[in-house]
This record gives C-alpha cells, sequence and structure tokens, in this order.
C-alpha cells in the first residue's frame, strides 16, 4: 500500500565498522520505504564523542553504497531537514531539554562519577545494585533535592551537572511493537537516563526523539538492542506532547551455534567476515576482512541479509531487490534471533554467480588472470568459464579450476599417480597420441569419436585410459569433460602434454 508519509531512517553511530546486523536493519528500512513508497532517512548518530573512530562514517557511507541501499536524505545528498548529523544540531537539543525541565519532566544532578561510583560499590557489597531511580533519587545530589537557589548557584559557578529524565513513580508503560506485540513495564524498573551530558552533548535517549520527531519519522525500525530502550522513549514523545511513531524492533543475528549474539570474534574464529567491508583498525593495526574484499556479489550479500529474520511465507530464496521489496512487510519478521549460517552464505553467492553470463564472469575474472601473468582471449575465456562455473562460489575460486587450461603442469598428483597410473599405462598413452595427431579438427565432437572407435578397437577400458589421460593433461584427477580440455588448449599442447607426462612419470 502506497502511503507517501511513511518516512523512516537508519541512524548508525561513528564507533568503528558497521556490522551486517546494521546493514540488514539499514536494509529493512529501506524495504520498508520502497515498498509504500516512502522516504529513507541517513542520520549519523555521533553524540558520544568519546566512542568516536576517525573514518568509521565513511566507511558506513561506502558501505551501503556497495549494498545498493540509497537514501533520500542524509550528511551526503542533503534534505529539508538537514543537517543530519547529530553533532551539527548540539544547540536544538538543549532547547528541549530545557523544555523538558521547565515542564517538570526532567531535573539537574550535580552527583559526581566518583560518588557514584562509591554507591554502586557499596550496593555490591550487600549484593545489590545501584540505580539512579524513583527512590533513590530522592535522598541525591539534584534538583529535586535541592532548593531553587542552590541550584541556580551550582549553575553558575560551573559546577558540573548532569540532566536526568523524571521517571514517573507508580506508573505502567504500555508498548505497542509491530513484531513483538503489546509490553507494559512498570515504572518502578527504570531509571532516571541521563537525557544531557556535562560535556554539553545530549545522549542517544534526548537527541534521538528529538530527531525523530523533527524528521517526521513514521515507523521506528532498529535493533533488538534497542528494545529496554523503549519505555523511555515513549515516556519522552508524551513528556514533549507528541505522537508516537510506529515501533519495530528486529530479532538479533546469532552465532553460527546460535548460543548468543554474532560478534567479529565469531567470524575470526570460524573464518567468515561480519563487515560487509574490510576495515583496517588504525589503533591496534588489525585488518578485518569484509564481503566486498571476500569475493562476494553485493546483491547475492543483500539476498542473504534480507531472509535472516524475515520469512516471505514462501518456498523461494533468491530475490531480486525488487522483488524483495514487493514480498518485505515487517508482520513477517520473526521475534527470535536468527542463526548466521557462513556455508549459506556462501550458497547464495554461488547461485547469483551461475546466473551471470560467461562475458560478465569473464570481465571479472581477467583481473585475477593479469595477476598470474595470464593474458587470454576474452571469447576463448567465456567457453572456459562456461565449463567449470557451476564448481565455484567465487570468481576468485576460478583459478582452481582453470589454471591447467593455461600451464602445463609442472607436478603429477603422487595419490593419483599410485591410483590410475598403471604399468601399462605408458604404452596406452603413448599409442593415443599418435592416434591423435590424426584428428584434423580437433573438436570436443570429433575428439570423443575417435577416442571411442580407438577404445574399442584396442578393447581398453574407459575409466582407466581417461583416468591416466586426466593426470598427464591437468596433473591431477580433477576439472571438467576431458575432451572439453583438450579442444581448448589444442591438439599440439595435449600431444605435448601426454609425452612430457609419459617421461615424467615412472
Amino acid at each position: 500500500m502506497i502511503d507517501p508519509n511513511v518516512r523512516v531512517r537508519f541512524a548508525p553511530s561513528p564507533t568503528g565498522p558497521l556490522h551486517i546486523g546494521g546493514v540488514r536493519t539499514a536494509l529493512y528500512n529501506y524495504l520498508f520505504a520502497k515498498k509504500h513508497g516512502g522516504k529513507l532517512i541517513l542520520r549519523v548518530e555521533d553524540t558520544d564523542q568519546t566512542r568516536f573512530v576517525p573514518g568509521a562514517e565513511s566507511y558506513i557511507i561506502e558501505s551501503l553504497a556497495w549494498c545498493g541501499i540509497e537514501f533520500d536524505e542524509s550528511i551526503t545528498v542533503g534534505g529539508p531537514h538537514a543537517p543530519y548529523r547529530q553533532s551539527e544540531r548540539k544547540d536544538l537539543y538543549q532547547q528541549y531539554c530545557i523544555q523538558l525541565i521547565d515542564s517538570g519532566h526532567a531535573y539537574y544532578a550535580f552527583d559526581t562519577p566518583e560518588e557514584l561510583e562509591e554507591l554502586r560499590k557499596n550496593a555490591e557489597k550487600i549484593k545489590k545494585t545501584f540505580t539512579y531511580n524513583t527512590e533513590s533519587r530522592k535522598n541525591l545530589y539534584n534538583s529535586l533535592t535541592l532548593s531553587e537557589e542552590e541550584v541556580k548557584r551550582l549553575i553558575n559557578s560551573n559546577v558540573p551537572y548532569v540532566v536526568r529524565f523524571l521517571i514517573p513513580e507508580n506508573t505502567e508503560i504500555a508498548m505497542d511493537d509491530i513484531i513483538r506485540g503489546r509490553v507494559v513495564v512498570k515504572s518502578e524498573t527504570l531509571d532516571d537516563k541521563v537525557l544531557f551530558k556535562s560535556d554539553g552533548m545530549p545522549t542517544y535517549h534526548l537527541a534521538n526523539i528529538v530527531d525523530d520527531h523533527l524528521m517526521e519519522i513514521s515507523h521506528v525500525i532498529r535493533g533488538e538492542e534497542w528494545l529496554p530502550s523503549l519505555p523511555l522513549h515513549i515516556l519522552l514523545y508524551q513528556a514533549f506532547g507528541w505522537n508516537l511513531p510506529q515501533f519495530a524492533h528486529l530479532p538479533l543475528l546469532l552465532k553460527p551455534d546460535g548460543n548468543g549474539k554474532l560478534s567479529k570474534r565469531d567470524g575470526d574464529r570460524l573464518g567468515f567476515p561480519v563487515f560487509p567491508l574490510q576495515w583496517f583498525d588504525s589503533k591496534c593495526g588489525e585488518i578485518s576482512s569484509g564481503y566486498r574484499e571476500s569475493g562476494y556479489f553485493p546483491d547475492a550479500f543483500v539476498n542473504m541479509l534480507a531472509l535472516l529474520g524475515w520469512n516471505p511465507g514462501t518456498e523461494q530464496e533468491i530475490f531480486s531487490i525488487d522483488e524483495l521489496v514487493q514480498a518485505f512487510s515487517l508482520e513477517r519478521v520473526g521475534k527470535a534471533g536468527s542463526k548466521f549460517d557462513p556455508e549459506k552464505t556462501k550458497w547464495f553467492n554461488h547461485q547469483y554467480l551461475i546466473k551471470k553470463t560467461d562475458q560478465e564472469l569473464a570481465v571479472e575474472y581477467q583481473p585475477f588472470l593479469k595477476e598470474k601473468g595470464v593474458e587470454v582471449n576474452i571469447k576463448l575465456l567465456k567457453k572456459i568459464i562456461g565449463l567449470v562455473k557451476e564448481r565455484v562460489n567465487f570468481v576468485k575460486e576460478l583459478w582452481e579450476e582453470t589454471y591447467f587450461f593455461f600451464h602445463s603442469p609442472e607436478a603429477y598428483d603422487e595419490v593419483v599417480i599410485k591410483k590410475r597410473w598403471k604399468p601399462d599405462s605408458p604404452e596406452q598413452m603413448t599409442s593415443l597420441a599418435e592416434m591423435l595427431k590424426s584428428v584434423d579438427d580437433f573438436s570436443t565432437e570429433n575428439i570423443d569419436v575417435a577416442i571411442s572407435v580407438w577404445l574399442e578397437k584396442n578393447q581398453f577400458g574407459m575409466g582407466a585410459i581417461m583416468n591416466a589421460l586426466r593426470l598427464l593433461l591437468v596433473g591431477a584427477s580433477k576439472g571438467p569433460h576431458l575432451t572439453d580440455i583438450m579442444a581448448i588448449i589444442g591438439k599440439e599442447e595435449t600431444l605435448h602434454r601426454i609425452h612430457k607426462g609419459v617421461q615424467t612419470i615412472k
């Protein structure tokens, strides 16, 4: 159903590389916006300056562009609600923070970090947890317990403070989530979150709510990790007197064994990327692998991610981006976490690879061949790729399936020699070479016929002969149909390899 009032946003923080879980959140927002004819906004939430990582913002933008996720409004394309970087909207948040204080929904807190840490330690000693909540705030150093004159004096004296939200006492907060249904939370279980920090920057909670309201966000589609913040966010909307957007909290991406959230360490341990692009950590000099650099096609990567948490309700697994837009709905996103399957991810890439034309793959494969010092005619390369592409998941894997088309064997697999090379193999291969000399049109069809006649005439078994011949031509027990290889490398090279192999294998 087309609804131009649909406005969704993806709001990452530039605190490091973009995890594939974040990419999936961006993707679901994109699919939802496109399906409804709405708008998708990219907003950079960089209010936490202590965790800011240089290069992370540009990495996020490049990653989303590689995935084909386009934004209607962002820090790069602009838009009617600019700026789209929260650090450039700082003065705006202060205004709304004062509004909450004036309306009695927020208060100043002058407790020092050291004092709060002491309270936490004391609580731990008696096996309790200290929280700044509806009870504890009554005995702490804040504008709820201090006189108005004292508060003014402290502020005028530049005593550091934070602004906290005043969680209402004895209140039930009802929350509706498109994915999870209705949830009710009691206010006494919540703490008075900081809205404005002593460094003059807002926290995520305040900036997020203000921006979502001002940017007219209709649906907040974000990760499950933000679900505990939902009661506070609803209370903030109510405190401002603003209409609520609709919320949808996406399930976690889980480790391959399903035991916990998927992390970079899982990828390092099991040998698969958890980031869309390669990431260089300038602090420790560590390089983390990316899907792009690992050889994945962006459309295969996106197709895989779309099905991690969303079920189309059919057996279909391969979707174009347009098909994903048409089929997608938040109602078919599950509540439970989705196990990440590295092998299934490779399968997706394989499906996209075999759908590509031989011409497309030949063009992508040529740079790999040039690195190996191989120059080959594109027409011939298309033939070779057509024979082997079903055997690989990635373009870079084509080398292992094609190297023997370009190079005569330098060595021969010892295991295959023991298994396939018989005492009469040298004589048989020499006889076969003599026969092949007489085949003028060295095509697959003609070679097949000539070998078939020769086998019958000499009463040789097909398996024994062809296994020994493959060893001589390839150097191993691998490769596509043997006479296809022979037709491509040509008669002269075929005869050379047979004679060379017979002389080499003793």
